[in-house]
Formats: structure tokens, C-alpha cells, sequence
């Protein structure tokens, strides 16, 4: 083998070099990678052991990683994969164009998928399973700006017709035969499997689905199998922090189940991705470094030949030294360009293109526009073992869309094409549209049987099926427990103080204890379980490790030690809030993605829900997850002494705003146990697309019997805690209403209002605001389009139109959560709300409550103020409540400090 393009100048016996470099080669040829591999990791631990130091190399040339020698061959008929994959780019330019000469501005994207055509069609042609009755089925993470091509794709396998193109990004004309923007299984519920489109999430996605996916393996609830998750992803989308945060758990799980491939086009959304670097060689070193295969697919075939003649090495240093905006601009400007200031730097690399004529120089192109190419790596990438592979190819953004679009910086915002360039893309296509027809851009179809839609489907079905597909529900049923099954939790407590967090995780081991969906439950936590009171799980059901416990705990000898293990049912996930999530959605949409139901429970520590991984739960929701997030520690007043960031008051105006999540603030055992049942009735039996958010305390205090009657009143959000009696005519009397941490604040203040101004209260706990408002905007709207018919009423109407006086309402959220009822109050009646507005901090909880002024003294004022405004009570009396209650009509605002 000729080595001199691998020379160094500084090299000071190259015959030496030689001969190790063909001993090398000759262990490759005769013994494999493999064998050259743990050769050179034990020289290269030898070489330590002396105390040299070696150089950590992650990153390697700038050249493909499998040489062209040893790809493997494509089995395809490559002119008719062209002829196919011609008509599916075609088809998703003319959706988008076609879309955006209508009124309205519909947007789109044309140019990502034309990037990356080639990536997806081999995939989809030779790799990507579908369900089967002999494959459980790859997942594929769809790049979001490509959804086009997805659709264009189906097009030609009979799946959607030339209308439903036409109602691309028309959801709501489409009356549900409209296709969406993006990979939205909400709205397209047996296509869309994912959803991507929001940048970084499908890569964290992903990474947890394959994790997960080894988890069911291990427990035995899935069979073993060779399934991958294949994740396409923008070289751009790298800078998100989803995208590489957790890489360095699929390399140590080594998680061969997973491919990332990466499109490098080499540019962002406005300009280059790295345009002083290199974004493929950045993205190698970190993937390899987190213990990840890499496989780059830079050049594509006609680059071979040129490589193979670089006898200098200047070819490779030249494509080293070249920095990605080069790169772009290179595509930009055409051969001319690229032979006078690429090739043109060195006369080595000037001669071997020295009978390319300028157009031969255009053509040379990228590897990941090459079938063979891409092929290649995908087999490499399938077969590996033992490490998650990532492809990184390299690709030209808008690649054939002509001089207006093809790699320039404005590209991806480019919805439109004009004439000239549909005509150029049409005959560089070969699609056989006459020029008559170009200016209503039609879609082409070869008809169903033509040898092109024949091959694809047969394609298709020896993988299994058409894809992407998605099941709405999983084939095995679950009955839910009775509530009677949740009695240690609907019983009260006795003289015992216990918190809610404590209740809702008596109710996970009573349902850990159900025979059939004890091995469905999945508790997801972010590495706070003592924290939650759930250490007694780790001996329980153990912590899943995916290589068992290979250490003896520190505390082996006690009753809760730390228990790891291959068949563990616990997921911790570390300190990684988007990490629990991710392995939530995971489990969340397991009925969907492997028909095996699982019911998760995530718990996180306070505000590190919602506000950290809104993202995600909104992702979670469009996939139609089903299980628990619960809020842990939550209220602003409540975690005393955790501080400003800590303090959640507002996670449930956040989760009320998705709506298909059931959002629940307990403040006894039994609603927890009431919510509970619920749930598992909704999302397990009846299979329900919804999921529960529920927000649990670290207050202990004892807790009462569940009073009879009221478990519907509690998952509608609202009951009568406490009657105060048949009202007597000019009775002082007011309607109290709190939640969670400040009910009980609100049961102390209807003690004083009556021991101090014979006030008679009635006391309503109201678990979920969002719940109640839900149904008042449900009724409210049903009678304003049926005013012929009787009128509705709303739940909170009907609960409160014969219970007389003011009503006070009392949070550990912001007045907003309260306030949402407002419209929805009986005619007429006054309604003061107090909540937790402003920065949190830490303190006692009484002095925290006194400065937010939702303890039991503000409450209790605000009632007689109420009073006194209804005329049932003096000014006086106000005045007397504030001197007793030590209210200072002087104090800041909370919101202000």
C-alpha cells in the first residue's frame, strides 16, 4: 500500500513508519478492525504506563470513515431509486409552493428536505421496519422541516391523495383529512409517530426511547430484538442542548438499538453552521468522546477517483484546511468558483482536476447525496455492536433547487420558487410535466402500477409496512382498581402526621402490589427518591441498571439500601429534569410505539417540572402520553427554606394551558387516592389520551377520613369540604375556597372568623381550578350556540348559587389560578382571591404565608372585608379584625418586594 499522502514532514525515518503502517494494514486484512483495534489500545496503555503521554485523538480526517473499498454494496436498483426519489422531491416542492401561492401565507420549508431526500430514501427503501407480525418496528424521528418529503412519499404509496396535499398546513379546512406543518401525532394520530419539529427534542427523544427499549427488554415485557431508533436531525440543531446533553448515556448503556443521522448542509436557519469550522469534525469529537461510533459520509463516489490519485496527501490537507463557509459558498458559486479557490490553492490539487471541465467540478458531489454512500454507512451503522452509531453527512441545503435556493444563506426561510427555477428543477428531475402544465406546479404520480410505485411498495413490504404508522391503543386491557383498593390512603390518619408526597407514594405500592399493573408502573425520578420518601423502592422493586450492580453499597447492611439491577423497575435518572422526562414520554407512549401499556410516574423536585421542561410536556401532549408527572414539594410557601427558584407558584397556570392535562393540588390523603384511581381508570382501562399533573407537599399534619360522597366532586375539582349549617336570615355568613398547602389555612380561618365574629363559613376544597374552568368554558359556550334550548349550568354555579354570602378564595399559587373561575360564579356575588404573587424566598411557613398574605389572618380579614362591603357587617368590625390579626394596611405589596 502506497503511504506516501500519510507522511508527515517532521517524520525522521519513514521507512520505520512504513512498516508499521503495512503491519497494521495486513492485521486489518487478515483479523479485522476488530483485532487492529485492541492492538492499538494496548500499545497506546503501554505507551501510558511509561509515562508518555499520547494525544487523545476523537476526531479523524476529513475524508469518509468507510474507505470505498470496503463499503458495502447497495442492493437497490439505483435508476430506479433515482427515478423515485426524483418524483417524492418534486411532489414535496410542489406541496410547499403550491400551499404558498394560495391567501393566507402558509409557510413551509422546501430546502431540508431537499438536503436530505437521499438519507431518508435509503432508509426508507432498504432499513426502516415497520410493525409486523414478524418485527416489532423501527422508530423514526423525523427531522421536522422534512415533513414534506414524508408526505410526498406517501403520496406515491397510495396513502394520500393529490387533495390531501392541498391541505398541507390546512388543518382546520382540512377537517381532519389536512396534513400538518410538522410531525404532530395529535393531530395526524395513525401517521405521525413523534413529535420533533421543536429543536433538540427528538434527539433527547430518542436517545431515552432506545434506553427505554432495553429497559422493557431486560424486565422481560418486550422480547430482544434487533429494532433501532433511527433520529434525523440538523447539523444546526447540534447547538441545542437536547441534542448532545445526553449522548453520554446511549454510549454508556451502549445503546446499539440507536442511529443518529446528522444532515450537515453546513448551515443554520440565516447563515453557516460553523463557517470559521468545521461542524462534522466538532460533532465527530464529541460523539466519539461520549463513546458513540461515527461514521462520516463527507464525499460522495465521484470524489474517489480523485482521492485514490492524491499521491501527496495535498488533497486531504487542502480539504482539512478548509473551513465550512468555504464549503457553502463553494456549492454556492458553481465549479468555476470552486476550481480557482479550492483546487486553485495548491498546484498538486490543481493538477488533478486539471481535465475536469467546470461543470465535472460542480458534479463532484457530497457524500450524503449519494445512495451508495449512505447505504454503506447505514449497514456499518445497523450492524454495529456494543455503541450507538451517529452518521454525519454532509449535504448541500437546497441541494438541486437551482441558484435562487441551492446553499444560499437565505434558503431556509424560502417558501417560493418562480417559473424559471420549477422549469430547471423539472428537467434536471426528468419529471414529465409539459410547460403548459408548470405554471399550476402539479403533482406527478407514475400511476399505482407503474414500475416505480411497484418497486417502492414492494420495498415497503418486505420491510414490514408503510411508515411512518402509529397504534392509537395498545391490544392488552387493564381494569383499574376500585377505590376501596386506595383504603390506607381514603382513611384518615389519625393523630399521625403525614405529607401528600407520603400518600401518593402509599398509593404507588398499593398499585405496585396489583398483580397485573404492578409490572406496568414505571416510577421516573431525577435522583431525588429520599427526597420523596421513596428509598423503600430501591429494595422493593430496585433501581434499573442495564449491567446490574457491580459494587457493594455503603449502606448494604440496612433495610432501604441502594439496590441496582438489571431488572430494576425504578428509572433514575440523575440530575437530568429533561432526562426523567424524556425516559416519562418514553414509557408515556410505550402503548403506542411497542403496544405494551406502561404507566409512569415522574416525580421532580417543585418549580423543575413545568418550568424547566415545558417544552417537553407539551411535546408529551402532542404524542398523547399517558401517565403522572408529579410536582414534589410543590407551593410557593411550602418548601420553606429552599428559596427564590425553588418556590413553585404558577406550574398549574402552565399545565392548565395544555389541554389534554388533568391537573390536580391535593391537600388530603383521600383526593390524593381519589386522583389516583382516576388516572389509572383513565389512561390504563379506558386507554384515555390524557396525562395527570399532580402537585404533593413536604407538610406533614394529620390527615381526616374520606367523607362520604365526595370522590366525584373531587376529580370534577370542587366539593363542600365543610357545611356550616342551614343559613338563617341575616346570618353573617361567607363561602371559603382553598387548595392544597392553604386549605387548611382556610379551615383555621373559618375557626376564627367564627370564634371571633360568629361569621359562619362554608368551606370548599377545590383540588383543580383548571378542572372547574374547563367546565365553565365547556357550558358557557354550549348555551351561547343553543339559546333556543334550556340553558346549561356550570358545575361551580351549581355548587354555589344556594350557599349564600361572599366568597374568598385562598392560594399557594398565583391569583391567576383562582381567578379562572371568576366568570363562571353566580350572578351577583362578590369574589376575593388571595395568592402567592411574586418572588419566592425562604423563611418559616408561617412568616411566608403572613408575607404573601394567604395564612389564615388574611383570610380570615378579607372575609369580613367582603362582609363589610355587603353590608353585614360595621367598619369597625374591619378595624377590629385588623388590629386582632395584626394586618398592616401600610404593607408592600408581596409582588414588589
Amino acid at each position: 500500500m502506497d503511504n506516501s499522502s500519510e507522511k508527515p514532514s517532521n517524520d525522521i525515518d519513514p521507512s520505520e513508519t512504513d512498516e508499521w503502517i503495512e503491519s497494521l494494514d495486513a492485521v486489518i486484512q487478515n483479523d479485522g478492525a476488530g483485532r487492529a483495534r485492541f492492538l492499538l489500545d494496548r500499545m497506546i496503555n503501554s505507551a501510558r504506563r511509561t509515562g508518555t503521554l499520547l494525544p487523545l485523538q476523537t476526531v479523524s480526517d476529513y475524508v469518509n470513515t468507510i474507505p470505498a473499498r470496503r463499503e458495502a454494496h447497495n442492493p437497490g436498483d439505483p435508476a430506479m431509486e433515482w427515478r423515485i426519489r426524483s418524483i417524492i422531491r418534486w411532489n414535496a416542492m410542489a406541496m410547499v409552493v403550491r400551499a404558498n401561492r394560495k391567501p393566507g401565507d402558509l409557510g413551509g420549508h422546501i430546502s431540508s428536505f431537499a438536503s436530505s431526500a437521499t438519507l431518508y430514501d435509503v432508509g426508507f427503501n432498504h432499513f426502516f421496519r415497520a410493525p409486523s407480525l414478524d418485527h416489532p418496528g423501527d422508530l423514526i424521528f423525523t427531522q421536522g422541516h422534512s415533513s414534506p418529503g414524508m408526505y410526498a412519499r406517501s403520496f406515491l404509496e397510495g396513502r394520500f391523495s393529490a387533495e390531501q396535499l392541498d391541505l398541507f398546513r390546512m388543518e382546520v379546512e382540512g377537517a381532519g383529512q389536512g396534513l400538518s406543518s410538522y410531525p404532530h401525532p395529535w393531530l395526524m394520530p395513525d401517521y405521525w409517530q413523534v413529535a420533533t419539529v421543536s429543536m433538540g427534542l427528538g434527539p433527547i427523544q430518542a436517545i431515552y426511547q432506545a434506553h427505554f427499549w432495553r429497559y422493557l427488554e431486560h424486565r422481560g415485557l418486550i422480547a430482544p430484538s434487533d429494532r433501532k431508533v433511527w433520529c434525523f436531525l440538523g447539523d444546526g440543531e447540534l447547538d441545542e442542548p437536547e441534542s448532545l446533553g445526553a449522548i453520554s448515556l446511549a454510549g454508556r448503556e451502549k445503546l446499539d438499538n440507536l442511529i443518529f443521522v446528522v444532515n450537515c448542509n453546513l448551515q443554520r436557519l440565516d447563515g453557516p453552521v460553523r463557517g470559521n469550522g468545521k461542524i462534522i469534525q466538532e460533532a465527530e469529537g464529541a460523539f466519539v468522546g461520549a463513546g458513540w461510533n461515527a461514521i462520516k459520509v463527507i464525499w460522495g463516489g465521484r470524489w474517489d477517483a480523485l482521492l485514490e490519485r492524491d499521491s501527496s496527501g495535498r488533497l486531504r490537507q487542502l480539504m482539512m484546511e478548509t473551513v465550512d463557509g468555504d464549503y457553502q459558498t463553494f456549492k454556492a458559486l458553481g465549479g468555476a468558483y470552486a476550481r480557482e479557490h479550492f483546487f486553485g490553492r495548491y498546484p498538486e490539487t490543481a493538477a488533478l482536476v486539471a481535465d475536469f471541465s467546470d461543470e465535472d467540478i460542480e458534479h463532484l458531489n457530497r457524500g450524503g447525496h449519494d445512495p451508495q454512500k449512505v447505504y454503506a454507512a447505514y449497514h456499518d451503522a445497523f450492524h454495529a455492536v456494543g455503541q450507538p452509531t451517529v452518521v454525519l453527512a454532509k449535504t448541500v441545503k437546497g441541494y438541486g433547487m437551482g441558484e435562487a435556493l441551492q446553499a444560499q444563506n437565505p434558503t431556509h426561510n424560502k417558501k417560493k420558487m418562480d417559473d424559471e427555477a420549477i422549469r430547471a428543477l423539472r428537467d434536471r428531475l426528468r419529471i414529465p410535466i409539459q410547460d403548459s402544465e408548470l405554471p399550476d406546479i402539479p403533482y406527478f404520480h407514475p400511476g399505482q402500477d407503474s414500475p416505480e410505485v411497484r418497486y417502492l411498495k414492494e420495498r415497503r413490504q418486505a420491510l414490514g409496512g408503510f411508515l411512518p404508522q402509529r397504534r392509537r391503543r395498545a391490544d392488552e386491557l387493564f381494569q383499574a382498581p376500585d377505590l376501596a383498593v386506595f383504603e390506607q390512603v381514603t382513611k384518615g390518619t389519625g393523630d399521625r402526621e403525614i405529607s401528600t408526597t407520603m400518600a401518593f407514594v402509599r398509593g404507588l405500592n398499593l398499585l405496585l402490589r396489583d398483580q397485573e399493573i404492578g409490572p406496568r408502573v414505571v416510577p421516573v425520578i431525577a435522583d431525588e427518591a429520599r427526597t420523596f420518601g421513596m428509598e423503600g423502592l430501591f429494595r422493593q422493586i430496585g433501581i434499573y441498571a442495564p449491567f446490574g450492580q457491580q459494587y457493594q453499597p455503603q449502606d448494604a447492611g440496612q433495610l432501604m439500601y441502594y439496590r441496582e439491577d438489571r431488572q430494576g423497575q425504578v428509572l433514575q435518572e440523575g440530575i437530568s429534569e429533561a432526562g426523567g422526562m424524556s425516559a416519562w414520554i418514553a414509557a408515556g407512549i410505550s402503548y403506542s410505539v411497542s403496544n405494551v401499556a406502561m404507566l409512569p410516574f415522574f416525580f421532580y423536585y417543585a418549580m423543575f417540572g413545568f418550568q424547566r421542561v415545558g417544552d417537553l410536556c407539551w411535546a408529551a401532549a402532542d404524542m398523547r402520553a399517558r401517565g403522572f408527572l408529579v410536582g414534589g414539594t410543590s407551593g410557593r410557601t411550602t418548601i420553606n427554606g429552599e428559596g427564590l427558584q425553588h418556590e413553585d407558584g404558577h406550574s398549574h397556570l402552565m399545565s392548565g394551558s395544555i389541554p389534554n392535562v388533568v391537573s390536580y393540588d391535593p391537600t388530603f390523603s383521600y383526593e390524593v387516592a381519589v386522583i389516583m384511581q382516576d388516572g389509572v381508570r383513565r389512561m390504563l382501562q379506558e386507554q384515555e389520551d390524557v396525562y395527570y399533573y399532580v402537585t404533593v407537599l413536604n407538610e406533614n399534619y394529620a390527615h381526616p377520613d374520606m367523607p362520604e360522597g365526595t370522590a366525584e366532586g373531587i376529580r370534577k375539582g370542587m366539593y363542600l369540604f365543610k357545611d356550616a349549617g342551614v343559613s338563617q336570615a341575616d346570618e353573617k355568613r361567607v363561602q371559603l375556597l382553598g387548595s392544597g398547602a392553604i386549605l387548611r389555612e382556610v379551615i383555621a380561618a373559618a375557626q376564627l372568623l367564627e370564634d371571633d365574629f360568629n361569621v359562619r363559613a362554608d368551606i370548599w376544597s377545590v383540588p383543580s381550578y383548571s378542572e372547574v374552568r374547563r367546565n365553565g368554558y365547556e357550558v358557557e359556550r354550549w348555551n351561547r350556540l343553543h339559546r333556543s334550548q334550556s340553558p346549561r349550568v356550570a358545575y361551580v354555579t351549581e355548587l354555589l348559587q344556594n350557599r349564600v354570602g361572599p366568597l374568598i378564595a385562598a392560594s399557594d399559587y398565583v391569583r391567576a389560578l383562582p381567578e379562572q373561575i371568576r366568570p363562571f360564579l353566580p350572578t351577583g356575588r362578590d369574589y376575593t382571591v388571595l395568592g402567592t404573587d411574586g418572588f419566592g424566598r425562604s423563611d418559616t411557613r408561617a412568616n411566608l404565608r403572613a408575607f404573601f398574605e394567604v395564612d389564615r389572618f388574611w383570610i380570615a380579614h378579607a372575609a369580613i372585608d367582603a362582609l363589610v362591603a355587603n353590608g353585614k357587617m360595621d367598619a369597625s368590625d374591619l378595624q377590629l379584625a385588623a388590629e386582632r390579626y395584626a394586618i398592616d394596611p401600610e404593607k408592600a405589596e408581596p409582588w414588589r418586594h
